[in-house]
């Protein structure tokens, strides 16, 4: 079963892609475009240009596991980033918000101690 616990490592693939793409062809993606090693444990978030589908890979124990979720009416909202960026590093809670149809850029976050 995919889970995000509150260490793990979440990547946003900022490039759209063709959601045909499985286990192998997102797992390229993360090798040759990211130059990341996609069985190190980390998330890899990807999304579709129409925006309406997203698809996350993670390695567990003894082979990957995709979650996909497809959105009957609706998008998603991209986390912001520099142009040019390929991979962006989100935390738990935006993905969170991500899935749940949470606008990321109105949202107000209080100062808190890191």
């Amino acid at each position: 079963m995919l889970s995000v616990g509150p260490n793990d490592k979440l990547n946003f693939y900022a490039e759209a892609v063709d959601m045909r793409k499985g286990f192998d062809g997102l797992s390229g993606l993360v090798e040759n475009e990211l130059e990341r090693d996609p069985t190190n444990g980390e998330i890899f978030i990807f999304i579709n240009k129409a925006r309406n589908k997203i698809k996350l890979l993670q390695w567990e124990a003894g082979g990957f596991a995709i979650y996909y979720k497809r959105l009957e009416k609706g998008t998603f909202e991209i986390p912001s980033h520099k142009a040019g960026d390929k991979s962006i590093p989100i935390p738990k809670h935006t993905l969170e918000m991500m899935l749940c149809g949470i606008s990321l850029e109105q949202r107000i976050q209080r100062k808190r101690y890191a």
